[in-house]
């Protein structure tokens, strides 16, 4: 059974960081990659960065470019994401996904979710 756990979630103030981490169990990976993505209240979920385990390449919306980064432990099959310089409007639950989708950025392409991390940036 696959399982993607979130962990890392939490309030910070606005310029803060936190790091969001989503350990992938139940199946081999190496073929798929990963994808974060967030909610906010009242808005559709929407793709914020994601990652391939073969080879590495990295992908981000252009609203968290230079302030968030995707890695791994591929030890450990666990994705992370560093969340810098934040600002209240990243306020969200944000979502672990995998899958072998085509187009990294669109939901249907991810398979399997997690049950989301609260981050919330006070200002």
């Amino acid at each position: 059974q696959v399982q993607l756990v979130e962990s890392g979630g939490g309030l910070v103030q606005a310029g803060g960081s936190l790091r969001l981490s989503c350990a992938a169990s139940g199946r081999t990976f190496s073929s798929y990659h990963m994808g974060w993505f967030r909610q906010a209240p009242g808005k559709d979920r929407e793709f914020v960065a994601g990652f391939a385990w073969s080879g590495g390449s990295t992908y981000y919306e252009d609203s968290v470019k230079g302030r968030f980064t995707v890695s791994s432990d591929n030890a450990r099959n666990t994705v992370s994401l560093q969340m810098n310089s934040l600002k209240p409007e990243d306020t969200a639950v944000y979502y672990c996904a995998a899958g072998s989708g085509a187009t990294w950025s669109g939901r249907p392409a991810y398979s399997y979710w997690g049950r989301g991390a609260q981050v919330t940036v006070s200002s």
